[in-house]
């Protein structure tokens, strides 16, 4: 009954202020209890960003480690993620700063490289890079946070970018089941929610790599990614599943698109935009086949799924992850965009008749934009049959005014505002039935963000790269911290 009532008395201060109190951050009474019972709370990192000790205890070189030593020039600050935050030698410290906010889970991934430096288990494992993960676990565990780990977040090994292709070959898949295996029967004693991969929808596009736009290799890459999901979860499934008791899902880019104007053709935009983006994978995994809207448009360039593959690929998640940012608004016509193919025939922008969709931010391409949260998890609900999700990632980041002291740094209204509104419209996605189990806030270090350097902070931690890394949780912290402890 009591939790009955207070789920009751959350909505109905929610229903209260929607309206008003989402621009303010003096929020009215809204805290965890709001949601239900077993809710997970966390905040997530990726290995590159965050460690990174590129060159220590026997890791191998990933795709970044080369990418920024041989196109600087695409990195805004010329930067590379060599030390990043140095979570690699400071994660005892970082947990406890975790534990200190009151966080139930931390998302991280696993750096391929660091396990395999060679790319297979045929160049050896290094056990230097096995005992940190094993080490962090326990660490986690012992305080009371739940590992929640991705396999692969942009970062896959450069021997097989330079043997294959990577993800432009098929050889990647066993290469990749490989890896996931050795991961599986390493650390799923310990792990019980695995990512096979981080945006492989936004990957194949280029998202972070700063390629250019390309007819044929997004969908190669796309099926590449989605046949090694695929083989994983089936392995997983098959071998561990039913003794470790885990759960294993993917991670898209989920940006939300609205029709700029109330036109069938904008209509039609915004829904061919959500097909080329999250739909791209998203019916393979739940229908076995690629989304019928791509299908004419893209033609002969979009692989085919055997009919092995299609039943691999059917149901191959027990929980899907989303990364929310903002809202796009969808127009039909040429695109214009890097963020979908262009064969989606989809202009998109962030404004309509000079108003923009949502508060600006530091972030050029991210507007504060909180009820395309809830309208995109509705939409999941209706086309997917309701999966299980976690919001993998949600944030807003400040640009890193070296003009600021640090003490002037920390009061990040801007991410208060932000992380409300969203855990608002989050709240009543779930009262409208969306099967919602988990919020990760990104990030809960600044961290070296891929294209933008260290340009940009997203984190709940400041990072004082001028003083030795030292580490000073923002004023959203202790409000994020004060939400969870009522």
């Amino acid at each position: 009954m009591g939790n009955k009532r207070d789920l009751l008395l959350c909505l109905l201060v929610l229903m209260v202020a929607m309206d008003g109190a989402i621009a303010s951050h003096k929020w009215r009474p809204f805290n965890r209890s709001c949601f239900p019972p077993g809710f997970i709370f966390g905040a997530g990192s990726a290995a590159y960003q965050i460690e990174e000790a590129a060159l220590e205890d026997g890791k191998g070189p990933s795709v970044w480690d080369i990418l920024v030593r041989q196109h600087p020039e695409r990195i805004v600050d010329r930067s590379t993620g060599d030390v990043a935050v140095d979570f690699y030698h400071r994660y005892k410290e970082d947990i406890m700063l975790m534990k200190k906010i009151g966080l139930d889970s931390f998302r991280f991934s696993i750096s391929w490289t660091r396990i395999l430096p060679k790319g297979k288990l045929s160049g050896g494992v290094n056990p230097l890079g096995v005992q940190f993960y094993s080490n962090l676990i326990d660490d986690l565990l012992a305080n009371g946070l739940k590992p929640f780990v991705t396999l692969l977040h942009f970062d896959h090994p450069q021997a097989l970018e330079d043997e294959y292709g990577g993800f432009s070959s098929p050889k990647i898949v066993d290469d990749f089941v490989d890896y996931a295996d050795f991961c599986f029967k390493t650390f799923g004693d310990r792990v019980k929610h695995w990512v096979t991969m981080n945006e492989p929808n936004g990957w194949s596009l280029g998202f972070g790599q700063g390629l250019p736009p390309s007819s044929t290799r997004p969908y190669i890459l796309a099926h590449h990614f989605l046949l090694s999901h695929a083989a994983a979860v089936n392995l997983y499934r098959k071998k561990y599943q039913a003794s470790q008791k885990g759960k294993i899902g993917i991670t898209l880019v989920t940006t939300w698109f609205e029709p700029k104007f109330d036109t069938t053709a904008d209509r039609k935009a915004a829904s061919r935009a959500r097909d080329f983006l999250f739909g791209w994978f998203m019916d393979p995994i739940i229908y076995g086949e690629y989304p019928k809207s791509m299908q004419p448009l893209v033609g002969n360039r979009l692989p085919k799924f055997t009919e092995a593959e299609s039943k691999l690929l059917k149901g191959s998640i027990d929980f899907l992850g989303a990364n929310y940012y903002t809202t796009n608004y969808a127009e039909n016509g040429p695109s214009n965009t890097p963020f979908l193919p262009t064969d989606a025939r989809v202009n998109l922008t962030t404004e309509k008749n000079g108003v923009p969709i949502g508060t600006t931010t530091d972030v050029s391409w991210l507007f504060n934009y909180p009820k395309g949260l809830r309208d995109l998890l509705l939409y999941l609900k209706k086309k997917y049959n309701n999966p299980t999700i976690y919001i993998t990632e949600n944030g807003v980041a400040e640009a890193n005014n070296a003009s600021l002291t640090v003490k002037e740094a920390l009061k990040d209204s801007t991410r208060i505002r932000y992380l409300g509104g969203h855990l608002k419209y989050l709240l009543k996605a779930i009262q409208e039935g969306v099967n919602i189990k988990g919020y990760y806030m990104w990030a809960f270090l600044d961290d070296f963000e891929w294209n933008s350097g260290y340009t940009l902070r997203f984190g709940f931690t400041y990072i004082d790269y001028k003083n030795n890394l030292r580490r000073y949780l923002k004023y959203s912290a202790y409000w994020f911290k004060k939400f969870l402890l009522n």
